[in-house]
């Protein structure tokens, strides 16, 4: 009956600001780890730089002694690596190139106190150190910090770029799994909202009949027939509408809180006997035969509540009763199977059409308007199979209607037995088998 759909993109927006915030902050994350790595490995370079200097330092001037001037001085860099050249101070202060290659040393760029330090020469950045020479002056030590800035210009580049590849991933991916876990969520919100909108449909229909009826008796004098007539049809929807409020309540219970189903046997075919009788008097006011066939007299137990069970039969035998129509015939079948007990009710209605059968058990949804119901039968009796890790068969009936087949593990009545878990039939009949699990 409920072919609405409900919008999808307010949801999918909802999940992609979600994963959009989850990847500012990680990109925030990143960022901070970022510059805190580069800091941290800039520091760590010119560390190195700096302990390669005081080496060198200390080699040249071992014992005392400088090296010569305009003397190449061999360091143990790799061959890759920037030389280190050395300049001698003079103590008049005039600095003295002692490594082939060094540019001129700028009286400014290095301390006098010693110590390590970043001067420009030339264009160019050197890491500085210096220490005082026993005969006067100071030996400068320098080091270009050229390779050091490439690595650091690399590795920034690296970070750049795999910056926005890595959140992008993480977005669509936080994206994907958002839209995943949630859209459980969303199709239950929406047949929520499904089910509120139909159930306000079917409440409204009775309600106006109602209405109607009464505006017109209050509208001008009748006599007693007619307002008996009035009456008549106000009380044909009273029921309809308590019908429909019941069933109403008793899927909304469900739906919040299922009781846990008992562990206590139960005797189908005695259920099944006694819905027949109960049910008699409707189908001899149509003239429809009602007929229970039971395989064997051993008693067939399963392990359900019994009022569900009541509950369940009774709506198949309705529903068979009102589509077998005047002069149909409705048959209830009990059987033994293996370890499995099934319950069949069939009725030489019209039977269920192929492309009906996945949305038989669909709140609100009928296959034909034949019938006063509302739509909400099978699915109350769905949720009871459900519950009770019954498994669903929906064929054709020797009758020439309709056939619907519930089977249960079989219990002793001593022993409830262990609810088999549900698996699709491989007969290629329609078959609706949910997860074997007791809610509650």
């Amino acid at each position: 009956m409920s072919g609405r759909r409900m919008p999808k993109r307010p949801f999918f927006v909802h999940a992609a600001r979600v994963a959009a915030v989850t990847t500012l902050l990680i990109g925030i994350v990143y960022v901070v780890f970022v510059v805190a790595f580069d800091v941290v490995d800039a520091h760590h370079l010119v560390a190195q730089v700096d302990s390669n200097l005081t080496e060198r330092l200390t080699d040249a001037t071992h014992h005392g002694t400088v090296v010569p001037a305009h003397r190449e001085v061999a360091d143990d860099d790799d061959v890759d690596s920037a030389p280190i050249v050395l300049w001698r101070i003079q103590p008049t202060g005039r600095p003295v190139t002692l490594s082939d290659g060094a540019p001129p040393l700028p009286s400014t760029a290095w301390i006098r106190a010693g110590g390590p330090v970043t001067a420009d020469i030339q264009g160019h950045s050197f890491r500085l150190d210096a220490v005082p020479l026993d005969g006067g002056g100071w030996l400068v030590a320098g080091k270009s910090l050229t390779e050091q800035m490439h690595v650091e210009q690399v590795l920034l580049t690296g970070e750049l770029i795999a910056g926005p590849v890595l959140l992008l991933t993480i977005y669509l991916g936080t994206l994907v799994i958002g839209l995943k876990a949630a859209g459980p969520i969303e199709q239950a919100r929406r047949r929520q909202l499904e089910f509120t909108a139909d159930a306000s449909h079917e409440l409204r229909t009775p309600l106006s009949v109602i209405e109607a009826e009464v505006g017109l008796v209050l509208r001008a004098p009748r006599d007693a027939a007619r307002y008996r007539d009035a009456l008549e049809r106000v009380r044909r929807e009273s029921d309809r509408l308590r019908r429909l409020v019941e069933d109403l309540l008793w899927l909304a219970r469900f739906d919040s809180e299922p009781p846990p189903p008992s562990d206590e046997p139960v005797d189908l075919a005695a259920i099944a006997d006694g819905c027949a009788d109960r049910f008699g008097a409707v189908a001899q006011s149509q003239g429809t035969t009602i007929e229970v066939v039971r395989d064997g007299d051993a008693p067939a137990w399963i392990s359900a509540p019994p009022e569900w069970v009541d509950r369940l039969i009774g709506v198949l035998v309705d529903n068979a009763c009102r589509y077998a129509g005047q002069g149909g015939a409705v048959r209830i079948v009990v059987q033994a199977h293996g370890t499995w007990m099934s319950l069949a009710v069939e009725d030489s209605g019209p039977g269920i059409p192929m492309d009906e059968r996945p949305r038989l058990f669909d709140r609100f949804h009928r296959a034909t308007d034949r019938g006063p119901g509302a739509g909400l039968g099978l699915a109350i009796a769905d949720s009871v199979v459900r519950s009770t890790g019954g498994r669903w068969r929906i064929g054709d009936s020797e009758l020439g209607g309709a056939r619907l087949e519930v089977s249960w593990h079989r219990a002793g009545p001593r022993d409830a037995g262990l609810r088999p878990a549900p698996a699709r039939d491989s007969s290629g009949e329609a078959v609706r088998q949910e997860e074997n699990q007791v809610v509650g």
